[in-house]
């Protein structure tokens, strides 16, 4: 095994996700926290996998997971680092059905590595195809415990569709439909609305639509209480 200098990170709360769902502006959600109730050791700097493989398979360590990595990072442990650090969580798409307790979450079908890519003493999160062949940098974790906490707090398995679905409705609605007919209103011929509002509404909806590329309502932060998980914005 190589030699690795070891930092303590004391239990603590960290956050994770995004609030923005815009497609091109946004990253996976929702922002959510998780809440680490045990005391660990991470390594003070990125491993090649390669070196480390046989100590992960003989589970003398463990790749940390996001949230280990973040909570190191938001204390000042993690202050520098190169390029890409590859961590052990591995998304679908979201982190919806997450269990907020710092183990890694590894979700069913993922095509996403969770990672940090550095920008000078930052790091933001990158998510990158799971077949990725580059080699892996990785930090590793060391647990005082690795019994899974009976009563940790878990995400929704899926979304509040029916919020989001009236939230769509609405941003059609005002940035698309609306506009379409005022258009039509102040510039089209006379009677124009009253044969033409079928296109006058599907060229809204598509307008509507299209405005997600872009930009998207900020979404509430799930929050840890006890063993359950409440929406505040």
């Amino acid at each position: 095994m190589v030699s690795i200098d070891w930092l303590v990170v004391e239990p603590g709360s960290t956050y994770i996700g995004s609030t923005n769902r815009a497609v091109l502006f946004g990253a996976p959600g929702p922002r959510h926290e998780v809440s680490i109730q045990y005391q660990f050791k991470i390594s003070n700097r990125a491993i090649k996998l390669s070196e480390i493989a046989t100590s992960v398979e003989s589970g003398e360590v463990d790749i940390c997971s996001e949230s280990e990595w973040q909570l190191a990072f938001d204390r000042g442990l993690i202050s520098e680092g190169m390029g890409i650090e590859v961590l052990q969580d591995r998304l679908a798409s979201s982190y919806w059905g997450k269990i907020c307790d710092g183990r890694p979450f590894l979700q069913k079908n993922s095509s996403l590595m969770v990672c940090r890519e550095w920008k000078g003493s930052d790091a933001i999160p990158r998510y990158l195809p799971a077949n990725s062949e580059t080699e892996h940098m990785v930090r590793v974790v060391r647990k005082e415990t690795r019994e899974p906490n009976p009563m940790a707090p878990r995400l929704p398995i899926s979304p509040p569709r029916s919020t989001i679905l009236r939230e769509e409705v609405s941003i059609i609605l005002i940035l698309g439909i609306i506009p379409s007919f005022l258009w039509a209103l102040f510039n089209a011929s006379p009677g124009y609305i009253e044969t033409g509002w079928p296109g006058l509404v599907l060229g809204g909806l598509i307008l509507g639509l299209l405005s997600g590329i872009i930009w998207r309502p900020t979404q509430p932060t799930w929050w840890s209480e006890g063993s359950q998980m409440y929406p505040r914005r």
